[in-house]
């Protein structure tokens, strides 16, 4: 995507000159984005939006998904906030992040419902059809470790994090502090090289953009004191989501890890089986995997709780990508930084495992659900076919099992 510099000599290429883009058309944009984009497609339809609308130039859209793993939270959902914020400011965030979340979220709220009202066991064929499910998010979970592990693991620094990430997680250490560590080593051992070249494109100026993100940040963390005024699983639960959204790099999947320690493991919210089903909701619905908050948030409080949690999860690095935005074309040295980063990318490599480890645990009720789960994995990996179509062959196939009464 980059735009090179024109050969000694030739014409020089004209400035880019950045669109008037309406706050309305940024919204409309990204809720068909939020209502269509499934799976691994989010990334390559986010890019996609902004380059065929040539609403930003070849070097701020490289410079943003540069920007967006350099600091916690899910990266598509806080390009998708630098986007709004390069067109129109922090309203322009705003509504370009509520556009995408909000499908999402409605359709996560729905689904939500409907699980905790009608999978009960009143219905009989409703937790045989949740099995299948689960086996396919084993599936599928192993597999994003191993692509995730093929990118991450560069050396044998980085593996020796994920190892060391992975016992420990095992032994229930805390999986901040696993985080912390893994940071400290990688700005202490690691200095790969910077992946993209820093440049600043011309854009409109505006006034005075620090009090609108100051504005921002403040409601963040008035809402984070007024959960922990609340003294209740709700309030904890919210405060677990702000610390979750504060820490956590990569995307839905690789953060999956850390909201299961505190949803499952600490405070038990949701039994393994329920998380496992979460996860698989929140990837056969569109948008952010990470909406697997909003079913937590359900569970405990209905609506309410639904769209604390949601807020919770991705506010805290919405606040971020407003303020790197704005300093990220100051800063002129982020190899620390990025070794910093390439330690706790690393550390989630085995967070990751011992999370499809756990699912694997809980899932694997007879051979068949064994079977699909690998079969599920051979899909996505040596197939290449989307999350989408594994999941809705697997459970037509699962469906046939059931039927044949060999699941």
């Amino acid at each position: 995507m980059t735009t090179n510099s024109p050969a000694i000599g030739a014409e020089p290429l004209p400035a880019f000159i950045h669109p008037h883009v309406s706050l309305l058309t940024i919204l409309l944009a990204y809720l068909q984005a939020g209502f269509t984009a499934f799976g691994s497609a989010i990334t390559q339809k986010l890019l996609a939006l902004v380059a065929d609308r040539k609403w930003l130039s070849a070097e701020e859209i490289d410079d943003g998904f540069a920007l967006v793993q350099l600091y916690p939270g899910p990266m598509m959902v806080d390009f998708t906030a630098y986007v709004g914020y390069k067109l129109r400011g922090v309203p322009g965030a705003i509504v370009a992040t509520t556009g995408f979340i909000l499908p999402a979220y409605l359709l996560m709220l729905g689904v939500s419902v409907l699980y905790f009202n009608f999978n009960t066991g009143n219905l009989p064929w409703v937790q045989p059809f949740f099995v299948g499910l689960e086996a396919i998010v084993v599936g599928i979970v192993a597999h994003l470790a191993l692509d995730f592990g093929a990118r991450v693991i560069k050396g044998r620094v980085q593996a020796l994090i994920a190892v060391l990430a992975f016992g420990a997680l095992l032994y229930k250490v805390n999986p901040v502090l696993i985080i912390a560590v893994s940071l400290a080593l990688g700005m202490a051992l690691l200095r790969p090289a910077q992946a993209t070249a820093l440049r600043t494109a011309p854009r409109p100026a505006r006034s005075s953009p620090w009090i609108a993100i100051g504005v921002v940040t403040a409601v963040v963390i008035a809402v984070a004191v007024f959960a922990a005024t609340l003294q209740s699983d709700v309030g904890r639960m919210a405060l677990s989501f702000f610390k979750i959204g504060s820490v956590a790099f990569g995307n839905g999947v690789t953060i999956m890890p850390l909201v299961q320690a505190d949803v499952v493991d600490t405070y038990g919210w949701l039994s393994q089986a329920q998380f496992t089903d979460g996860i698989a909701l929140g990837q056969i619905t569109p948008g952010p995997g990470l909406i697997t908050a909003t079913f937590v948030g359900y569970k405990l409080a209905g609506f309410w709780g639904a769209t604390l949690a949601t807020f919770a999860i991705f506010s805290p690095s919405f606040a971020m990508t407003l303020i790197f935005t704005e300093v990220f074309t100051r800063l002129r040295s982020l190899r620390l930084i990025r070794g910093a980063m390439a330690g706790v990318l690393a550390s989630f490599v085995g967070l990751l495992v011992v999370m499809a480890l756990q699912l694997g645990a809980t899932a694997f009720k007879g051979p068949a659900a064994l079977t699909l789960a690998a079969g599920a994995l051979v899909a996505v990996r040596y197939f290449k076919l989307d999350v989408v179509w594994v999941f809705a062959g697997g459970l037509v196939l699962w469906g046939v099992a059931l039927a044949l009464g060999v699941a």
